[in-house]
Formats: structure tokens, sequence, C-alpha cells
């Protein structure tokens, strides 16, 4: 890997303000609590209202980094919005928040590998710093999953919940975060988990097309817990540090029962594993810096961390990095 010039200077999170429990669920579908708790670990989810959408979510995550760590963004150079809800088909969610923030001299784009987006776009933010081309990028991760949810399905409507995070990735020679990456796809095995729009058909098979997600729960777990230890030990190859150096594991937080599985395969500590499923449910594109903004704000991820994050899900795409902890 290149050495890094880049740096994860601070972070910010969102979510909506709407609770549903798996206690509501048992009201909309044939479910109930311990089933729910059993099968995924997840609690609860946040719902967006009816007129907020995955750019006011990641206004409102930004807004919350520029708060805390004092940042000024009028300098940033360009947005990526990790996302497969977007408010429209174009213009993008970057477009609508670089004018939401009134953010002059930005390029804008959204990136939509679906539950590896935010991990993706940390990838190319260290891409374009390092290379010289940006020198101040924001990332954002944000998802409003209810919005292409079947409330009356319930192998999924349980899963899915919405918020985001932001972070602010800087020029740094000195103190680089990003240590090692790992980024793959089995595109063949995209029916498993897919969304429709304009095509009714995928490699010449028929789809169900109703405008929301449609996921075989089964292969897709199948997939993640062989393939994620996997690209796991990819990445670690090319680390600086060996695997027992990782401080923290940040998974995306699609089902507990998955993770564990993950933590199992590959000899990691779920102790030493965060996640944002319990309260939050599954964000998509969310959940890793929900996960690491909820580790911040517990006091758990403390700078000279090393982490290591690793995003999987629709595409079927997957994608880790090793960083190197260290904002303010």
């Amino acid at each position: 890997m290149h050495t890094s010039k880049a740096r994860i200077t601070a972070i910010g999170s969102y979510v909506p303000k709407r609770t549903l429990t798996n206690y509501d669920l048992e009201k909309l579908v044939e479910t109930n609590n311990e089933w729910v708790l059993q099968r995924t670990g997840i609690n609860e989810r946040r719902i967006a209202h009816q007129y907020e959408y995955t750019s006011d979510i990641s206004y409102q995550a930004v807004r919350n980094l520029m708060e805390r760590y004092n940042k000024s963004i009028d300098d940033v150079d360009m947005i990526i919005v990790c996302t497969m809800t977007p408010d429209f088909k174009t213009p993008s969610v970057a477009s609508l928040l670089q004018a939401k923030l009134g953010i002059k001299n930005a390029g804008a784009m959204d990136v939509n590998t679906a539950c590896s987006g935010f991990t993706y776009g940390l990838h190319v933010a260290n891409g374009l710093i390092t290379s010289g081309l940006h020198k101040k990028i924001l990332v954002i991760g944000a998802d409003t999953m209810s919005k292409i949810t079947n409330f009356e399905d319930r192998s999924t409507c349980i899963l899915f919940g919405d918020g985001g995070g932001a972070v602010l990735v800087e020029y740094d020679e000195q103190q680089p975060s990003f240590l090692a990456a790992h980024v793959g796809s089995e595109g063949e095995k995209a029916k498993s988990l897919y969304c429709s729009n304009l095509a009714y058909r995928m490699f010449d098979e028929d789809l169900t097309n109703s405008g929301k997600l449609v996921q075989n729960g089964r292969e897709v777990y199948k997939w993640a817990v062989t393939t994620v230890p996997k690209g796991i030990q990819k990445l670690m190859e090319n680390a600086p540090i060996p695997f027992s150096g990782v401080d923290w594991f940040v998974p995306h937080s699609a089902n507990l029962r998955m993770i564990e599985s993950i933590c199992e395969k590959t000899n990691f500590p779920i102790e030493k594993t965060l996640y944002s499923l319990v309260e939050y449910g599954n964000t998509s594109a969310a959940t890793i810096p929900l996960s690491l903004d909820k580790g911040v704000l517990e006091g758990k991820i403390k700078n000279g961390n090393k982490l290591l994050l690793y995003g999987f899900g629709g595409g079927l795409a997957h994608s880790g990095a090793l960083i190197d902890w260290n904002i303010g």
C-alpha cells in the first residue's frame, strides 16, 4: 500500500428522533421481541420522518462534527456521500449537502456501495488526498433505509433503520490515518440483495420490482461470514502491525449473529468489537461511522488506537481499512 498522507481529524453523527422498537414491530408484522433479539441482536431502530431525507441526515451529522471539533468547512474541496438511498436520482446527495452547508469550492459526488459505502468513501478520500489532488474532504455515510423497506416483509423490516455519520479527512503527511486497505466485489451474487430501479432483469433473471429492498438473508449471511474473514486476512497481509495489534474491530452492523460468527472465525474478541445495531439497527452505509462515534463518545476509542473497519453488503461488495485513530 502507498504511504498515506491523509488523516481523519473529526467525526460527527445524527439519528432521527423517532424510535421503532421490537415491540412496535409486533403490531406491524407477525414477530416478537425475543425472536428479533435472538436472531439479530437489534433492540430498536430510528426512523426518519416523512419529509426527512438522506441529505437532511447528512447535514445534521456534519453540523454535529463542526460543533464538537470547532472545525471550519469553508475550505473543504470535495464532498463524498456514501448512500444507497439518495433523495433524488440526480442531483446527488453530495451536491444538495454542498448547497445546504454553503461550501463554495468543492466537488461533490455520491458513492453507492450500499453497506460497504463508508469504507469505500474513506478509500476514495485517502486516494484523492494522498495523490495530491485534494486537501480536505468530508466523507459521510448516511441512509434512510426505512424509505425502501417493505414493512409487510418480516424478514427485512426488523433489520433496517436510518442514520448518518460524518468524518473530515485532511492532508497530513506526519500523522496519516490510513495503514492498509482491501476492497472486493462478487457481483455474480448480487441477486441476493437488491432494490430495483430501471431494470427488471438481472443476469437474464426476472426480479421482484417493488422499489423496496429484497434480500435473501440466508445467502447474504453465508457470503458475509466467509468473505469478511478472508478479506481481513488479505488486508492484514499488507498491514504494518499484526492482527493482535488491532485495538478495535468495527464491522458493518448488519446483524449481531453475523458479527459473532466473523469474530469466531478470525479469533478476534467480541469484547473489542464495536457495533451500533442494538440501538439503531442496520443503517447501511451509516453503521460504521455510527459505531465509531459511539465508541468515541463512550470513551472506548482513544487517539493512537488501531481500528479495523470492514464494510460488506449490497453488490455484493466489501471493503476494509486499517486506521490509526488520531482526531482533534
